[in-house]
């Protein structure tokens, strides 16, 4: 997962809740993208990364702006 923050991949991510799902929001072109990047990460043959959900979303808010930041990303959430 790290080397995946540190890629500009995983922009966000951490647990929602309790804790059993966590959201992660990623740059990436497409699912095709999302899916071949996490396949390929060793948490994802170990049974700790499965993907629950892929969803696309549009950033209308964000009040990094103001820092001259703009984001530009997709949400995913693992069981």
């Amino acid at each position: 997962m790290n080397g995946l923050v540190d890629a500009g991949f995983i922009v966000l991510g951490g647990p929602l809740a309790a804790g059993e799902t966590v959201l992660l929001i990623v740059a990436a072109r497409d699912e095709a993208e999302i899916r071949d990047r996490l396949s390929a990460d060793p948490w994802t043959p170990l049974g700790l990364l499965e993907i629950a959900t892929i969803q696309p979303w549009t950033v209308l808010l964000d009040g990094r702006a103001r820092n001259d930041r703009y984001l530009k990303a997709s949400g995913l959430t693992s069981a």
